[in-house]
């Protein structure tokens, strides 16, 4: 049993260095995630690697003999002192990155423009700000058929709105705030290349932000189970050099354009209009 440990130790060891499965190649400023990673890595391997082979020694250091006999040390205060101490150092060592980054996290620096992500069973939509740099406000009393987002027709700030129902264009290289919205159910906005996750709640408004700095198309996913058809839940982000990005900015459509804004329009014409009466 004890060569079947040092094995597995050892092969642990080997296909975390050899292995040909690795992260995707990251297209964001987040390379504060995969330093996090790579010391989580270094402390759980660390651990386990002296964990197992401990247990190998064991084995056949304290193996059976005939005629001997084992201690009975029912209690030890040393070594319940020492482990609290080393199990407390190793795990202070694995929090403290991530609350660094966690802070770095949702610390959005000024200037940053903002998108929304809205997730609903089994679909992205995304929404930019308009002219006016502001996204209208939005409530779940108005999504239908002709208001998916549920955008508040009656706050003219959204009327700019740009609503998007295929691929999220994000410029190259200018910070974004990711601003994220559930119509449903939780769901999580996961874009492996951005390194970049957050959770999707319910009735509130999560957020990150991160720097584009790669041009390409990414796969973004659902990665919180959703329901039967949470595997389908994927759509694209595509990051855009600025000439590009406006280009494709300029093709979409507002609020105000939709159905349901172009109803708001005659609904409020109609109020406004003197009665000839």
């Amino acid at each position: 049993m004890a060569p079947v440990l040092v094995l597995i130790a050892v092969g642990s060891i080997a296909f975390h260095l050899l292995s040909p499965w690795w992260w995707t190649p990251i297209a964001s400023d987040w390379g504060y995630i995969d330093a996090t990673l790579i010391i989580t890595f270094w402390i759980t391997g660390i651990a386990f690697t002296a964990i197992v082979l401990f247990i190998a020694y064991c084995l056949v250091r304290f193996r059976h003999r005939p005629g001997a006999r084992a201690a009975y040390e029912p209690e030890s205060r040393r070594l319940e002192v020492w482990l609290t101490v080393v199990t407390g150092l190793g795990v202070a060592a694995l929090l403290a990155p991530g609350l660094v980054v966690w802070n770095r996290f949702v610390s959005v620096p000024p200037g940053a423009s903002e998108v929304e992500v809205v997730a609903q069973q089994w679909r992205w939509a995304f929404r930019l700000p308009g002219a006016d740099g502001r996204l209208g406000a939005a409530n779940i009393r108005h999504v239908g058929e002709e208001n998916p987002l549920g955008l508040d027709p009656e706050d003219a700030a959204g009327r700019d709105d740009v609503v998007i129902d295929g691929d999220l264009h994000l410029p190259l290289g200018r910070p974004v705030k990711v601003l994220l919205r559930s119509v449903d159910v939780i769901h999580n906005f996961y874009v492996p290349e951005f390194r970049a996750k957050m959770d999707i709640i319910p009735g509130t408004v999560t957020y990150f932000w991160l720097t584009p700095t790669r041009v390409g198309t990414f796969d973004a996913l659902c990665n919180e189970v959703c329901g039967v058809s949470h595997y389908a839940m994927r759509g694209r982000v595509v990051v855009d050099a600025e000439p590009d990005y406006a280009s494709w900015l300029q093709r979409q459509r507002t609020f105000a354009q939709l159905p349901a804004g172009r109803g708001q329009r005659r609904v409020a014409a109609q109020q406004t209009a003197p009665s000839d009466r």
